[in-house]
């Protein structure tokens, strides 16, 4: 195993087995997060999303996909000019990941792309643990999704981190009022009726645990630009609590709390999930001034 792979491992503490998949994707995360820096893509994007929350501001749970924002509309933005990058930094520490992008519509404003690994060979590779390997099908995949939306919201805030590992590299990314924002906006209008993403649910209270102010200019803009909210009209703090409690009133909290256990560690901390408990907290939200 490389160092550096070695390395970033030892982070990790007391993982049981069903998290031995999601540490091998998270650490292949940042490699790719490094390729992209390295091949100048925060020049032109930031990153945001679960995973922003998670390598960056210590969420507890894990994330699966890697989400990215141009800072300014492109309707030409060619992601696959940065696939030979990580391609090329997935190799170079002996991972056996394919990139490829997936071609969508002409009319989407998303470009994705794919990386794909066999899961049986990387939990060899990361950790020689036999057992563990021979109770894995043979063709599991571990799958990486990253997107780019090539025509942003507008009002996002933004910072600069730099990370040391795999090697040192700079990153930009959303600052935490405006990822809150975009996390309340799947919140409100991801799910259908009372089915929602028990993610959505759990990155919520750790915004909320942290303090975190959201930006309401940001969130307006993207209810705007997705139809949820009718271009004449604005959005103010008690409007946005208005909203969130009748949407904590449709959910299924089985099914949310069913959606999220194979990303958490401490499944105690949903315990308490229900629609009082979300509206009382809610009362807590405040806006960014």
């Amino acid at each position: 195993m490389p160092e550096m792979i070695a390395q970033m491992l030892s982070r990790y503490e007391n993982i049981p087995d069903f998290g031995k998949k999601n540490q091998i994707k998270e650490i292949v995360q940042e490699i790719v997060l490094c390729g992209l820096s390295r091949a100048g893509f925060f020049n032109h994007a930031a990153f945001y999303g679960g995973s922003a929350l998670r390598i960056f501001h210590g969420l507890d749970r894990f994330s699966e996909d890697l989400d990215f924002s141009l800072l300014m509309p492109d309707e030409d933005f060619d992601l696959n000019q940065f696939i030979p990058a990580v391609q090329k930094e997935v190799n170079t520490y002996g991972l056996h990941f394919h990139v490829e992008e997936r071609k969508k519509g002409s009319d989407s404003d998303i470009r994705s792309a794919f990386l794909k690994g066999n899961t049986r060979e990387h939990i060899l590779l990361f950790y020689a643990d036999e057992k563990l390997a021979k109770m894995i099908h043979k063709e599991d995949t571990i799958r990486i999704k990253f997107e780019v939306d090539t025509n942003p919201p507008a009002y996002a805030g933004y910072e600069s981190r730099y990370q040391l590992l795999p090697i040192p590299y700079a990153i930009r990314l959303y600052d935490l009022p405006s990822l809150f924002a975009g996390k309340i906006h799947a919140v409100l209008f991801r799910a259908r009726r009372n089915r929602i993403k028990g993610r959505d649910l759990y990155d919520y209270i750790y915004y909320l645990s942290l303090n975190v102010p959201v930006n309401i200019a940001h969130l307006e803009s993207r209810l705007h630009q997705t139809g949820s909210l009718d271009e004449t009209e604005t959005l103010d703090l008690e409007k946005l609590k208005d909203l969130l409690c009748k949407r904590f009133s449709e959910i299924d909290y089985d099914q949310a709390k069913e959606d999220v256990l194979p990303f958490v560690i401490r499944p105690e901390k949903i315990e308490l999930w229900n629609a009082d408990f979300f509206r009382t907290v809610t009362r807590a939200l405040r806006s960014k001034s």
